[in-house]
């Protein structure tokens, strides 16, 4: 089964940057969706970003085009998420997905079945 871990969270100003990192075991290099979620306190988890692992074909919500960008390094199992220009509305638990196939739904939560534990973004005004 697969596992994900994610890091890389934590406080930041408005304007800042933060990289998450998500490691994923028993890697699937040419046949894996890699993805990242953002829940905000109280609100329902939305996806952010999407990359595929095969051809690194990036997709990102309207919300953070042109400040977030998703990456992987295939050689450590690893998914990142650098987030530049944080606003306050970041603010939330990030947390990394996967799947074995594309789906145009990719932004909703029940599209995907594995999840890591989560990190924590906190972005000050």
């Amino acid at each position: 089964q697969v596992q994900l871990e994610e890091s890389g969270g934590g406080s930041v100003q408005a304007g800042g940057s933060l990289r998450l990192s998500c490691t994923v075991s028993k890697y699937t290099y040419t046949a894996t969706y890699m993805g990242w979620f953002h829940q905000a306190p109280e609100k329902e988890r939305e996806g952010v970003a999407l990359i595929d692992g095969g051809t690194d074909t990036t997709y990102y919500a309207d919300s953070v085009k042109g400040r977030f960008a998703i990456s992987q390094d295939s050689a450590k199992n690893t998914v990142y998420l650098q987030m530049n220009r944080l606003k306050p509305e970041d603010t939330g638990m990030y947390y990394c997905v996967v799947r074995q196939w594309f789906t145009s739904n990719w932004r909703d939560p029940s599209e995907f079945g594995t999840w890591g534990q989560g990190t924590q973004v906190t972005v000050s005004s």
